[in-house]
Parts: C-alpha cells; sequence; structure tokens
C-alpha cells in the first residue's frame, strides 16, 4: 500500500516537473489573470467612483459568485490539461513499474492539485487586483452594501445578493466560493479525462463543451424568457434548476440560505463528492481498455 501510494504521488509530481517552461501552462495562468482582471475592474470602478473601499475577497466573490465567470476560469482548463490522459516517455516505466489503476489514479491525483492550484491563483490575482483600495477585516464593506440594497449590483452583473450578505461573513463566503468552483472544475476536468481515455481526445473535448453547454442552457433567467413563465413557476423553475445543473450548483447564491428549497451548500459539496466518486470509478475501470501509444510523447 505504502508503495503504490509512492508511485500514485510520483506519477503526480512528473507531471508537474513537465510544466517548466511550458507555453501552454504559461498561457493558460496568463488568460486566467487578464480574464480575473476584464471581470474584477466594474466592481473595482464601481468603488472608486464613490470613493468607498472593498474588503479584499468581495471582487473575488462577486466575480466567481456568477456562474457565467465560473464557465469562463473552468474553460481555461482545457487548455492546461489539452495532452490528457498526459502520456509522456515516462509512462512505459512506470506502467512497467506499477499497475495501470496506479497510473491513473495518480494522473487523477495530478488534475485535483493542479486544478486547485489553478483556482488559487484565481482568487489570489483577484486579490491582487484590488488590494490597493481594499482591507482585509472579516466584514463587509460600503460598497456591498451599495451593489446589495441599491440595485446596482444588478446592473453591472455582480450577483451580490442581499441574502448572502445577510447570512455570511466575506472571509467564509471567500472558502466557499472557492470550494464550489473547485467542485465544479474538477468534475468537468475528470469528465473530460474519462472521455479521452475511453473514446480518445475528441470525445473528450465534444464531453466537456457539452457538459459546459447543459449548465449555461439551464440558468433561471434564460429559462423565464424562452418560456414566458410567470413569477410562481419560474420560481419553481429556478428550483428546479439549481437542483439539476452542476453550473448553477457551484454558482454561490443559487443556495438555500434558511428560506427557500435550493440545495444547501453541504447538500451541493455532497452531490459534488458522489459525482467525483463516480468518475474516479468509471475512469480506473476504462484505463483497462486504454490502448496506449507512445509516439511523439516528447511534445509539451
Amino acid at each position: 500500500m505504502w508503495y503504490k501510494g509512492k508511485m500514485v504521488l510520483s506519477v503526480a509530481s512528473y507531471n508537474f516537473l513537465r510544466w517548466h517552461k511550458n507555453a501552454r501552462v504559461v498561457t493558460a495562468f496568463l488568460l486566467d489573470f487578464i480574464l480575473c482582471y476584464l471581470l474584477t475592474d466594474k466592481a473595482v470602478q464601481f468603488a472608486l467612483e464613490r470613493d468607498t473601499t472593498m474588503q479584499i475577497f468581495e471582487a473575488f466573490i462577486w466575480t466567481f459568485g456568477d456562474s457565467n465567470a465560473i464557465l469562463l476560469v473552468s474553460l481555461l482548463l482545457l487548455i492546461l490539461f489539452a495532452d490528457m490522459p498526459f502520456i509522456t516517455t515516462a509512462t512505459p516505466f512506470y506502467l512497467m513499474r506499477t499497475t495501470r489503476r496506479v497510473w491513473v489514479v495518480g494522473q487523477m491525483v495530478y488534475v485535483a492539485l493542479a486544478t486547485l492550484l489553478f483556482m488559487v491563483f484565481t482568487l489570489f490575482s483577484t486579490v491582487v487586483l484590488t488590494m490597493q483600495n481594499a482591507f482585509a477585516g472579516n466584514r463587509w464593506s460600503r460598497t456591498a452594501a451599495a451593489l446589495a440594497y441599491s440595485g446596482s449590483g444588478k446592473e453591472l452583473n455582480l450577483p451580490s445578493a442581499v441574502k448572502a450578505i445577510e447570512m455570511s461573513r466575506p472571509w467564509q463566503s471567500m472558502l466557499w466560493v472557492l470550494a464550489l468552483m473547485l467542485l465544479y472544475t474538477l468534475v468537468m476536468v475528470l469528465v473530460m479525462l474519462l472521455f479521452n481515455i475511453w473514446k480518445g481526445q475528441i470525445s473528450g473535448i465534444a464531453a466537456v463543451i457539452s457538459f459546459s453547454c447543459y449548465g449555461l442552457l439551464l440558468n433561471p433567467d434564460n429559462i423565464k424568457k424562452v418560456l414566458h413563465l410567470p413569477d410562481q413557476l419560474s420560481y419553481k423553475a429556478r428550483v428546479l434548476v439549481g437542483w439539476i445543473s452542476p453550473l448553477n450548483q457551484a454558482t454561490f447564491y443559487m443556495h438555500n440560505f434558511g428560506y427557500d428549497k435550493l440545495p444547501t451548500l453541504g447538500q451541493t459539496v455532497a452531490i459534488g463528492l458522489a459525482l467525483l466518486a463516480v468518475l474516479l470509478i468509471l475512469t480506473i475501470c476504462a484505463i483497462r481498455r486504454y490502448a496506449f501509444s507512445f509516439s511523439g510523447t516528447e511534445g509539451k
């Protein structure tokens, strides 16, 4: 058992060593920083125009508490993981020293750690972009109150929901937003890995696009506009979508904070972990029939 754990970590660490001078990795992180700048700029400008400060995590909470922003940042991971299932010149060595199952678990550990690092970098980027006009205390700023209670948040497409402000604090909200993003992106990336192993890279990309479109189309506002639903039915549609759409479950304000029928944060985490467990089992089963090809494995 100890030896298998050591081999799993060895497989994962080798993939991180391939990041050195890797243009694809640099591009993914650079685009992530640019995306953070474009998405947080409206919140920063709102605070500057009103001469108010922000809590240092508020830009991250408001920006990535929105499903569209989560979708955009998750798609950048396609650049980072474009070469899944990471067949390299070291792969024959690992397959000779251990089993396919241990090798693929090592790949999934790498994917999980790399995704976590990417999400933490996203958080760090928003902090850097707002730190000149921000404080670190665990309380909401006047900027947050103005966005939530004046309706400016909706105008700027910043989902600063009143219930989130009233039922939580910035540090706790930041951790929840980060956790929800991480769960969603991990599910998306493991779907891609599963289909890459099962049917090939084209199928993996198609699966991710389908997964993303499913979440994007199952948006309460889109459903209300298309079906012209009255308020009573639109609320029911909102609750239904909140339960069945992974992208909406990754959205912070689309949760039950005590007085509606949306999923709670704990229920979302439980569903996400269950999906990850299913994907883990299916990927381990799929690797048994995967046909390895070791030609041209030096490319980065």
